[in-house]
């Protein structure tokens, strides 16, 4: 496949751009990018970018795709408050509500330009069934890149923590899960399509022996580690009362820094806190988003990476981020940022760095997606800019960010396309509508 006669956004660490150019796919990876016009082949399929700007394919690094059916919900509620809301909610989730949800999110996410995405799975009911291999399959079906964190809970409201007891876990059977979804699941070969990670759910939900046995077992098995973190001012009071440190401090002591690791949210970090991420090389999901719909403040992402610190972008759970577009959060990012720090907090090119490398680095695949260059992954998105929305605008990118969504040409996954002229090709949008509209109403209805 050739795409040309685009504007390209390679991504790469030079910030090579091409105001016109060409991008050449052979088996599944990127085998040629420059400027100009391809050139000819007549053994290869043509598209025709004119019109259009060719990035690479948006990286999510924090989802909770279950809750796509359970959207708008506590629409003005604090965290805690909407946790508390909830819960009872999501206690009433199966495989099956999940397999529905998990298409939806992903197919959404795919119309927005994302090719590869994370997913926290921390809820699971002791009837519900395999809720992990029910969105693995949806991934499937979508083809979405995917990795999924193996969830979990264990220190449920009886113990002082903040979940009810109905939807947390056992340690035992916590770890006995996690293994199994390991040697069931993860595949780190260079163009794999589902790699696990191990993801205790927050400070108030998971005990420390719960964190310290899943740092264990993730660094036997070679996977990468997740967790909701610094999030809200009311859990740097819990852990500042509880543990008589702070988040980051709490998870330093239990192993939890590293190249291996990433924190969801990072909002409320001190500047010692940000050098510790710096030293370590852990990470950090910037859900910008998600955290101003809850009132919980906006992370300092200009201070992480300046000071080193890898930061990508995340739509977080789609019940505090109803619309979970990938090129929505740059787009917020950039304003947020600004609107903190001036208007050269944070450029549009920088934004675009933070939902495509920055998200590759985050998962350790900085080597295979996030950049349009030889050698990569054909995870390709070409956004349509010659519309009334977009045409005009001089800087592509500009008109990426700070526009409104373009529509979608074409995206590749691997060089096969998943979306086609503003469509999911690979599963049917409206069946997927109707599907999730009734699961959303069961459930609903069984929290009575």
């Amino acid at each position: 496949m050739i795409i040309d006669g685009c504007a390209v956004v390679t991504m790469d660490a030079a910030g090579t751009e091409f105001g016109s150019g060409h991008v050449v796919i052979a088996d599944g990876r990127i085998a040629a990018v420059g400027a100009g016009p391809a050139p000819a082949d007549p053994e290869a399929t043509i598209v025709d970018g004119s019109g259009c700007a060719l990035t690479p394919g948006l990286v999510n690094t924090h989802h909770h795709l279950y809750q796509w059916v359970t959207r708008g919900l506590a629409a003005d509620n604090t965290l805690f408050e909407w946790l508390t809301t909830l819960y009872p909610v999501w206690a009433g989730i199966d495989d099956d509500s999940v397999r529905v949800a998990a298409t939806g999110g992903l197919a959404w996410l795919a119309r927005t330009g994302c090719t590869t995405t994370t997913d926290h799975h921390y809820v699971v009911p002791a009837e519900g069934g395999d809720v992990f291999g029910a969105e693995i399959a949806a991934a499937a079906d979508v083809g979405l890149r995917f990795h999924p964190t193996r969830g979990s809970m264990d220190l449920g409201h009886s113990a002082g923590g903040l979940p009810p007891d109905s939807v947390v876990e056992s340690i035992d059977a916590i770890l006995a899960s996690s293994a199994a979804t390991i040697d069931a699941h993860h595949d780190p070969s260079f163009d794999s399509m589902v790699r696990i990670a191990l993801a205790p759910c927050s400070p108030f939900s998971v005990t420390d022996d719960l964190l310290r046995e899943s740092a264990i077992l993730a660094r036997e098995r070679g996977v990468r580690l997740h967790t909701h973190l610094a999030e809200t001012l009311d859990e740097e009071a819990y852990c500042l009362e509880k543990f008589g440190c702070t988040p980051v401090e709490y998870m330093a002591k239990l192993g939890w820094t590293g190249p291996d690791v990433w924190y969801a949210h990072a909002v409320h970090l001190s500047d010692a806190a940000i050098a510790t991420m710096a030293e370590t090389g852990t990470a950090a999901a910037h859900c910008p988003t998600s955290n101003a719909r809850l009132g919980a403040g906006i992370a300092r992402v200009a201070d992480m990476t300046a000071a080193g610190v890898t930061v990508g972008l995340g739509v977080d759970g789609a019940a505090s981020n109803e619309s979970c577009c990938m090129l929505e959060e740059a787009h917020q990012a950039v304003l947020f940022a600004r609107a903190r720090g001036g208007p050269r907090e944070m450029t549009v090119r920088q934004a675009l760095r933070l939902a495509t490398m920055g998200g590759a680095k985050v998962l350790g695949r900085e080597n295979e997606i996030g950049s349009i260059e030889v050698g990569k992954l054909a995870d390709l998105a070409l956004w349509r800019l010659d519309g009334p929305a977009h045409a005009g605008i001089t800087d592509p990118v500009a008109a990426i960010v700070l526009g409104s969504q373009p529509p979608l040409e074409l995206l590749l996954v691997g060089g096969e396309a998943v979306v086609r002229r503003d469509e999911v090709r690979t599963v049917d949008e409206e069946s997927v509508a109707t599907q999730v509209a009734a699961a959303h109403a069961a459930l609903v209805a069984k929290a009575g």
